[in-house]
């Protein structure tokens, strides 16, 4: 069945024909009301050739360049390993076209502080890819915060990956075309697994807590490391004076596990999130405490990666507040995960506004 789309759409350009396009961006672009797959680009011509034969775009692009070249083309998704979402980003804002980054939106403090000065110089919206805030459960728990909790008192969120996600992952998501062709980082970058489990889902860990809880101001952290599980425990203050604790641990030797528990004055926000492939919004109930009763949404649509380049669209082509993550937010991200880093390397607890270099 076609998609209705909106007679104004956002033509975007997708740089990267690897995993997350194929699992999530390709049909995303297809999938949106407000948008269209106008363009994809990668050097190697044989993964190229056959991601345009499944989704159709209308053109296709070896040279990044040529595709940022393109009048048509209103914004690029970057959809590449971590080590080139910023000089990817520069150049498309660069060349005026919007951005839609993969998160996290850097490695390194310094490229994200050079990057933010760019976007603000360019007038163009980027948005970091942080697509749980696109997920109705999630965004239920934000309005209860915002508008009738009251005062925040602490924050408890975990994400745990499972030892046996593959057997769902590989069930429900397209099978993964590869190419020898790909454009690589030097190095690979899954070979630090302590850095690679960090950057690709605490990632996702802090940006939920300072959704939640507004900017952090300090993390003191502990890391454990045995029979190949990947544990960090850490306690964080925000700004506002709330307390935080984050538990990551991957993989945990049962099923997937992540969540939070928030408790508030007038209230309380207890989530239960499920693997992102599944596509199922988060369970989340919402206690009044001056009704003594409790609410979830029903999150029928969880397509949490549509969901975001539709808001992304409506940003662009609307003017509608930006409801996804901005680069102070992907900012604030990296610099929690370097400052995760040090606090394990000292034993001591470390403020974020210190921090510099990479993760």
């Amino acid at each position: 069945m076609m998609v209705a789309k909106d007679e104004r759409r956002l033509r975007v350009g997708v740089l990267g024909c690897g995993q997350i396009a194929q699992a999530a961006h390709f049909e995303s672009a297809n999938k949106a009301v407000n948008a269209e797959l106008t363009a994809i680009c990668d050097v190697a011509p044989d993964l190229l050739a056959r991601m345009a034969a499944m989704h159709a775009p209308s053109k296709t692009y070896s040279s990044y360049d040529a595709m940022l070249a393109d009048p048509e083309i209103d914004a690029v998704i970057i959809a590449t390993a971590d080590a080139f979402h910023v000089p990817a980003a520069r150049a498309a804002l660069s060349a005026g076209k919007h951005v839609l980054t993969e998160k996290p939106a850097g490695i390194s403090v310094e490229e994200i502080e050079l990057l933010k000065g760019e976007v603000a110089a360019s007038g163009k919206v980027l948005q970091v890819g942080h697509m749980k805030r696109f997920d109705a459960g999630l965004e239920s728990a934000k309005d209860f915060i915002d508008g009738e909790m009251g005062e925040l008192l602490a924050i408890k969120a975990w994400y745990c990956d499972s030892t046996h996600r593959y057997a769902m992952t590989d069930a429900v998501q397209p099978l993964i075309v590869t190419s020898a062709g790909s454009k690589r980082p030097a190095g690979d970058p899954k070979a630090d697994r302590q850095r690679y489990f960090m950057l690709a889902h605490g990632s996702h860990l802090l940006d939920t807590a300072r959704y939640f809880g507004g900017p952090i101001a300090e993390v003191d952290a502990r890391f454990l490391n045995r029979f190949n599980a990947y544990c960090w425990f850490v306690d964080i203050a925000f700004e506002n004076g709330a307390f935080g604790h984050l538990d990551l641990t991957i993989p945990v030797r049962m099923d997937w596990h992540e969540g939070f528990q928030i408790y508030g004055e007038k209230g309380s926000v207890v989530g239960k999130t499920y693997n992102p492939w599944y596509y199922k919004t988060s369970d989340v109930d919402i206690f009044r405490e001056s009704t003594g009763a409790t609410s979830r949404v029903l999150g029928a649509d969880g397509h949490f990666y549509r969901r975001q380049l539709e808001g992304f669209a409506r940003t662009i082509l609307d003017g509608a507040p930006m409801r996804g993550a901005d680069i102070e937010d992907g900012l604030a991200c990296v610099r929690g995960m370097v400052a995760i880093a040090e606090s394990v390397k000292t034993g001591k607890p470390v403020r974020l506004a210190d921090v510099t270099g990479a993760v």
